[in-house]
């Protein structure tokens, strides 16, 4: 993924007081041992297993507690983490060796055999790691340090796809959790990262708390989003969950809380005022807004039906909804991102000139849709996903639909949709997400265009024979612009059969105290090592 996207860097909440749990928290004793970093993150953390769901807040999750064998620099260079490589000279063989020191939480070394599970369970569902496999004729520990990895016929985007530095991520784990059935979450959280998870302390929908790993070995480059030393510089880290964003506001101005990872535009001009604090955007490449239906059970299994609500969608209204200032957003047709290197309008003629209601209108009258409402799962817990269901649902009654809007919180609707149950028991039609823009630049690292249906494929599960042939065709093509021509031609596939709905870009700033440095920016952010408290 990165390799390319190199190449387009050249070019290129319902009002919610902190609970009294919370409250007690920051007051508590064990917190004068040592410095504790207080966070609100953009979501409550309820699912800790981050191969089990490409959820941010769970991949955030799992940088505290777990590692990477490669790791991605600010420079989109993939680095060793836990282990360096070797390549054959023929491109077939990878060979992998694990660095000293390694342990995981409970004391016992980190082996080859217990990555070559973690690397095989990841690879079960992820989009770049099922990619790569299609390609591998054996991944096997060879000593207690060495994976080897080999290959049917050369494959380019090996080190990219393990390496990554988001959803989902080729995090490692000890082999007896690495065995759980990718359909299950893993039942401990045991890793070798640079943070410990406190699960005694954990309170779903108050607080999550991570100490630092006293055994962690850092390496010795300097940190570079997730590459590098992961040094960490603080005890203590607890992510506090305050669904109100004015909330948090107060109490990151009050000293409560000292990082804020998502803020409302609106606050700005009071953030920028306080001499205290500091604000900058940490992803700059920023998010991609979507929608996406289920294809198993009506009305989406039906394509003309799929299509009039793509007709319907007008991504400004979206935007402004969710964003409101045009300098933190764009409206973009592009499904592997606007300003890359496979940035294209081709199918999305309609997204790029503001939605078709007239057409939509027509498209669902001629589609034989009988009135099956559309349950839409709409979040209001999180800042950048509270609106989008709104507007969506609006322009999707304004088409025609009927809609049955479920309000819930963004962890039920990561829980909820990986169920293919029909909607009247407990399913669903549709739900909103947002990529950070790197998971989504080539459709190797896009799951939402992805055809693999009940087998491998994403929440809601489509099937396309065409868009697999053409991601084949795409990891065999030895050009940029071969690569480019077979990307377009599987987003106007993706666009035709509404594998997704692109609602558009937009980036969002964070905000914290001054007396914290060592901030690290990046698609993965935050990350907590290289953090300091000065206070």
């Amino acid at each position: 993924m990165f390799q390319l996207m190199r190449h387009g860097r050249r070019a290129f909440s319902s009002t919610l007081a902190i609970s009294v749990v919370a409250l007690s928290t920051l007051a508590s004793p064990v917190l004068a041992a040592g410095k504790t970093i207080t966070a609100v993150m953009h979501s409550d953390l309820r699912v800790l297993d981050p191969i089990f769901t490409s959820a941010y807040i769970s991949r955030d999750h799992g940088y505290m507690v777990y590692d990477t064998l490669l790791a991605t620099d600010s420079n989109f260079k993939v680095q060793p983490q836990m282990a360096d490589w070797k390549i054959s000279d023929d491109k077939l063989t990878y060979t992998f060796t694990l660095r000293d020191g390694l342990k995981w939480h409970d004391g016992t070394p980190v082996t080859a055999e217990d990555c070559v599970a973690s690397l095989k369970r990841w690879a079960a569902v992820d989009g770049m790691g099922q990619q790569m496999m299609l390609f591998t004729a054996s991944l096997e520990a060879t000593d207690p340090k060495t994976i080897t990895l080999k290959l049917k016929e050369p494959y380019a985007l090996v080190l990219d796809s393990i390496g990554k530095p988001s959803s989902r991520v080729a995090f490692m784990m000890p082999k007896r959790l690495a065995e759980t059935p990718v359909d299950k979450q893993i039942p401990e959280q045991i890793g070798s990262g640079p943070f410990k998870f406190v699960q005694g302390e954990f309170q779903p929908g108050v607080k999550s708390i991570y100490v630092k790993n006293t055994d962690y070995v850092p390496r010795k480059e300097p940190a570079s989003w997730t590459a590098g030393g992961k040094v960490v510089k603080v005890d203590r880290v607890e992510w506090i969950t305050m669904p109100d964003t004015q909330t948090a506001l107060n109490a990151l101005q009050s000293g409560d809380v000292d990082f804020m990872e998502n803020l409302a535009l609106d606050m700005l001009p009071t953030i920028e005022a306080d001499k205290g604090l500091k604000v900058d955007i940490l992803n700059k490449f920023g998010f991609q807004t979507g929608a996406r239906m289920n294809f198993l059970h009506p009305p989406f299994d039906n394509v003309k039906v799929r299509r009039a609500a793509f007709l319907a969608m007008k991504q400004k209204d979206v935007l402004d909804a969710l964003i409101g200032n045009p300098k933190f957003y764009k409206t973009c047709a592009a499904a592997f991102i606007c300003d890359t290197p496979f940035a294209t309008d081709v199918g999305g003629e309609t997204l790029a000139k503001g939605g078709d209601m007239a057409a939509a209108r027509k498209a669902l009258a001629e589609s034989g849709y009988d009135g099956t409402p559309v349950v839409l799962m709409a979040p209001g817990d999180v800042l950048t996903l509270k609106a989008q269901p709104i507007v969506v649902a609006q322009q999707l009654r304004d088409a025609g639909f009927k809609v049955d809007f479920q309000a819930t919180d963004w962890q039920t609707v990561v829980s909820r949709r990986a169920s293919m149950k029909p909607p009247k028991e407990g399913g669903w039609n549709m739900f909103i997400t947002n990529w950070v823009s790197a998971d989504a630049s080539n459709p190797i690292s896009n799951v939402a265009v992805g055809g693999q249906g009940k087998t491998g494929g994403w929440f809601g599960w489509a099937e396309d024979a065409k868009v697999e042939q053409l991601k084949d065709a795409f990891v065999h093509a030895t050009s940029l612009d071969d690569q480019k021509k077979i990307a377009a031609e599987i987003q106007k596939e993706a666009y035709d059969q509404v594998l997704y709905m692109p609602l558009g870009q937009f980036q969002i700033p964070s905000a914290w105290r001054k007396s914290i440095s060592g901030v690290i920016d990046g698609p993965a952010t935050p990350v907590f090592w290289n953090m300091e408290k000065s206070e």
